[in-house]
């Protein structure tokens, strides 16, 4: 049996040595960590140091605190996540934590995000990643690390080969970097999962989107892929889409809050007709209209029986694409999550929806609607489903993993991380 290990009290005694107050939220997870029976198995545990957490009082963890932090866990095989975000760590807390990815053989988790981590400090991390050889999936999601920043990252993505999920959202990259990430995704074999969402784009000509598509008829192995507020219009879908049509290995596809139209959606129901792989298409906040719905309903119906889980939340849909979704349902048996929150309700498609509810075809937990009755009408509501709901926060009761609010990780979960 392992010996029963005690963070806390290493911990105290690492900020006494040092002359650094004590952070109580610290203290408070590490406490926990060694009440945790996992630790004395093989699994590891995960702390969780998150800043935004709202079931105990937070201490947010800043740049000194992580260098004690850091010194605790060097040696420390049994921990194989940290969860950082929302916390106030810069460009300094970031050479620590590049320090210990250097050093530490154990970490495999590590999310740093929506910390104020800027350019020299994602320079830093994306260093130690050239020689780390145990991270599997990483969040940087929300430091404003910028183009140049982005650039550390695909330099890295051409040599490290354990890293399988990397999530860049909203960091302010431009073209110049999502253009070489791309190019690095041709020859990485080892990425499966990417998150390049809300890059800083000032150019109509959807040069970033080529060049992905280009990666996507080469790679074989990714299997995620976030493309969400990439101002992407029909053309951009068209480009992916003959790309797809080469490609075995993509499961989830985010297309959301683009600028596409039914006639982008055209695409990506002749793709559909073909396409063996796909399971998550997600479509949240475009402009797809009726005719983008039935589009996406012929394929559905009528030739494919891979995708499971449809998202077309706020896409100007009315009543007659809706119910030509429900009715794909009625002869697709593969499709089992749909989300259509956002849209143009009528008594039909309520109808429709309650139907497929009460016959058992529709799973409760798997939609973000529920049928309700007034004066003999049925209409909907909305439910807190989707396929990420949390993606940006944690609930504050109930289980962060919760998958009905995240049914990307009943479908296509390619980590044991969230």
């Amino acid at each position: 049996m392992a010996v029963r290990p005690d963070l806390r009290q290493h911990y105290v005694r690492a900020c006494q040595n040092v002359g650094q107050p004590e952070n109580p939220f610290i203290a408070h997870v590490l406490q926990e960590a060694d009440n945790n029976d996992k630790i004395r198995g093989t699994k590891g545990v995960t702390l969780k140091i998150a800043g935004n957490n709202h079931l105990v009082p937070v201490q947010r963890v800043t740049d000194d605190d992580l260098q004690v932090l850091a010194s605790v866990l060097r040696s420390t095989v049994f921990v194989t996540g940290l969860d950082l975000r929302y916390n106030v760590l810069t460009d300094a807390g970031a050479k620590n934590m590049a320090t210990f990815l250097q050093e530490n053989c154990t970490l495999r988790y590590l999310n740093l995000m929506f910390n104020d981590i800027g350019t020299s400090g994602a320079e830093l991390i994306a260093r130690a990643l050239h020689r780390n050889e145990t991270l599997v999936y990483l969040r940087m999601t929300g430091n404003k690390i910028g183009n140049k920043g982005g650039m550390f990252f695909a330099s890295m993505l051409q040599t490290n080969s354990t890293l399988e999920k990397l999530d860049l959202g909203d960091t302010d990259m431009g073209t110049q970097c999502l253009i070489a990430i791309a190019t690095a995704l041709t020859q990485n074999k080892s990425v499966k999962a990417i998150n390049l969402n809300r890059p800083l784009l000032y150019s109509q000509e959807e040069e970033t989107t080529v060049h992905v598509a280009l990666m996507l008829k080469n790679n074989s192995s990714l299997v995620e892929l976030h493309l969400g507020k990439h101002e992407m219009k029909n053309f951009g879908v068209e480009r992916l889409c003959g790309a797809l049509y080469e490609n075995s290995s993509l499961r989830y596809l985010d297309l959301s809050c683009n600028k596409i139209t039914c006639d982008g959606v055209k695409f990506l129901g002749e793709l559909l007709k073909r396409n063996q792989t796909l399971e998550i298409l997600d479509l949240n906040a475009n402009r797809i209209e009726d005719d983008g719905a039935f589009y996406l309903s012929e394929a559905l119906t009528l030739y494919n029986r891979t995708l499971q889980a449809l998202s077309v939340v706020s896409n100007n849909i009315s009543g007659k694409g809706l119910v030509a979704l429900s009715d794909a349902m009625k002869t697709n048996m593969e499709l089992s999550y749909i989300y259509i929150w956002g849209n143009k309700f009528d008594e039909v498609t309520c109808m429709a929806f309650s139907e497929l509810i009460q016959t058992g075809r529709l799973k409760p937990n798997c939609t973000d609607v529920e049928p309700y009755e007034v004066d003999g009408h049925v209409h909907l509501a909305e439910l807190s489903h989707g396929l990420q709901k949390h993606y940006y926060w944690t609930p504050s009761c109930g289980e962060v993993t919760n998958k009905d609010a995240n049914a990307r990780l009943a479908i296509a979960a390619v980590s044991e991380y969230l």
